[in-house]
């Protein structure tokens, strides 16, 4: 019966259609899945990079004014509302439930192991064949670094000095810091609403 399990599963991980974020994760785990959302939504005009930082634009603004339709790229424009940190921000949707839900889409199709989501032999077998779709942007294998020069670039290498592993601790600490950095930032052009004796610290 087990065997038979095995077997059955192996099939269906051969036959089922990816998507670009499944590929992407077969390619390079939680880390090239955010970085596909970031450049996909950056080149589609939704998400704006300036050096480390990130914001969201709304739909209407964006270069095709539709809003993202995958459940990751919903879920990294929602964690851009407001000017955040890029590494800030990828870190965090690294460890969301929307991403782990492709994890666990991979390993129940047999393409991952279940523990340490490492690629299996079907797994393997489907990524090399993604690497020969011309359909697929050349990132989602690639990475970031098959990118032009250029702002996109550029902001999402920078996101890669936060380690994969970072613990949720750490990114709560960071969360914490940009609030601080935020609220300055309102008190330094809004003036009055910022009780305190006297200005401020912070700051970029």
């Amino acid at each position: 019966m087990r065997m038979y399990f095995r077997r059955a599963t192996t099939a269906v991980g051969a036959r089922r259609a990816l998507d670009v974020y499944d590929v992407a994760y077969l390619a390079g785990g939680p880390r090239r899945v955010v970085e596909c959302a970031l450049i996909a939504l950056a080149e589609g005009g939704l998400l704006r990079l300036r050096a480390s930082r990130v914001r969201a634009v709304d739909a209407v603004d964006a270069v095709d004014g539709e809003p993202p339709a995958h459940p990751v790229e919903r879920a990294l424009v929602a964690a851009c509302r407001g000017n955040r940190g890029t590494a800030s921000v990828c870190a965090e949707l690294r460890e969301s439930d929307e991403v782990a839900q492709i994890a666990d889409r991979l390993a129940e199709w047999g393409l991952v192991t279940r523990a340490r989501h490492q690629l299996t032999r079907v797994g393997k077998q489907r990524l090399l064949a993604a690497e020969e779709d011309e359909n697929l942007p050349a990132y989602v294998c690639g990475g970031p670094e098959v990118l032009p020069k250029g702002t996109v670039r550029r902001g999402v290498m920078e996101a890669q000095l936060i380690p994969s592993g970072l613990g949720r601790k750490l990114l709560r600490m960071g969360n914490a810091l940009e609030n601080g950095i935020d609220s300055s930032d309102h008190c330094d052009s809004g003036g009055s609403g910022c009780g305190g004796g006297g200005g401020g610290g912070g700051g970029d």
